[in-house]
């Protein structure tokens, strides 16, 4: 009996990989079956009433771009090691929780305000290709980079959205050919970083209401403009358009979308276990450390 045993019914459970592979299956089976047919001709050619939408982290680019920028600005010694731990700090929590706190938002942005105050817009504008070039091209997702490219040969403006500087996401735009973006902003007086914010971070509802104002000023169908995201924190955004996508998302985006049949999408293929805690290689001593910091709370918290 014991050799027949593989064929008698096992109890096994999903696992990340085998949820990726069902999905992708169901994918390939709706498209030879012609079951994609209306999809397909979305976005619609010529409608420049709708514009798409696109948060940054883990949408658009792997990891959060906000470290990859301060990583540039160590090389360059706008600040010292203890900045770039704390940086690597933040990385790794982000990887650890697998979604996006706002006060873990604040804190990064404090930081990076810490870090510009005193220096001028243009210095970090004037550099920003450069450290694009190094830390953020080779991170993009090919698959987000082709649904942004569809709106562009749409006709459609396309923005990204993002709690990240707006110098920052307004340099990712350009190098990737969209319309522009909408990010935090940094105050400044005379061109120079004063270490304060205009208002709060880009971030959860505030991106709606960003989105809402841009459309009311570009004359915008909101119910014809698509949204896409990975973040649970998103969905303020994703609910104001008539297209929402979930584009590699979190556990609780994933479940939400699920039940209200919005559109997903993942180009992680392989990867899952960088959510739950293994940071991209950073090619500095600095991040290890931070990474076993991440690591060693992560333990403590689990035995607790």
């Amino acid at each position: 009996m014991a050799a027949l045993g593989w064929l008698l019914p096992r109890k096994r459970f999903a696992t990340a990989r085998s949820v990726l592979a069902g999905e992708a299956a169901a994918e390939a089976a709706r498209k030879s079956s012609g079951a994609l047919e209306q999809e397909d001709r979305f976005p619609v050619l010529g409608d420049t009433s709708a514009a798409a939408f696109f948060d940054l982290d883990n949408t658009v680019m792997q990891g959060a771009a906000l470290f990859h920028f301060g990583r540039g600005l160590y090389k360059r010694k706008f600040f010292d090691t203890r900045e770039l731990l704390r940086f690597a700090w933040q990385q790794a929590y982000f990887r650890l929780a697998g979604i996006e706190d706002p006060a873990h938002m604040q804190e990064a942005s404090d930081a990076a305000l810490s870090i510009v105050k005193g220096h001028r817009v243009e210095e970090l504008e004037m550099i920003g290709d450069d450290i694009y070039d190094e830390y953020v091209a080779g991170r993009i997702w090919s698959g987000t980079r082709s649904l942004a490219q569809a709106h562009l040969d749409a006709g459609q403006k396309v923005w990204l959205v993002t709690a990240a500087p707006v110098e920052i996401a307004q340099t990712i735009a350009r190098r990737l050919g969209l319309t522009g973006a909408l990010g935090t902003v940094a105050e400044s007086v005379d061109g120079v970083y004063t270490g304060r914010l205009v208002g709060e971070p880009l971030h959860g509802p505030a991106k709606a209401e960003a989105i809402r104002a841009l459309a009311a000023a570009e004359g915008l169908d909101l119910t014809r403009c698509a949204a896409y995201s990975d973040s649970y924190n998103d969905i303020p955004m994703l609910s104001l358009v008539g297209h929402p996508y979930a584009v590699n998302p979190d556990p609780r985006l994933r479940k939400y979308a699920r039940e209200r049949e919005w559109r997903l999408r993942d180009y992680r293929t392989g990867r899952k276990a960088a959510m739950v805690g293994i940071p991209a290689a950073a090619g500095v001593g600095a991040v290890a450390g931070g990474t076993a910091a991440a690591l060693a709370l992560h333990r403590r918290r689990r035995l607790a």
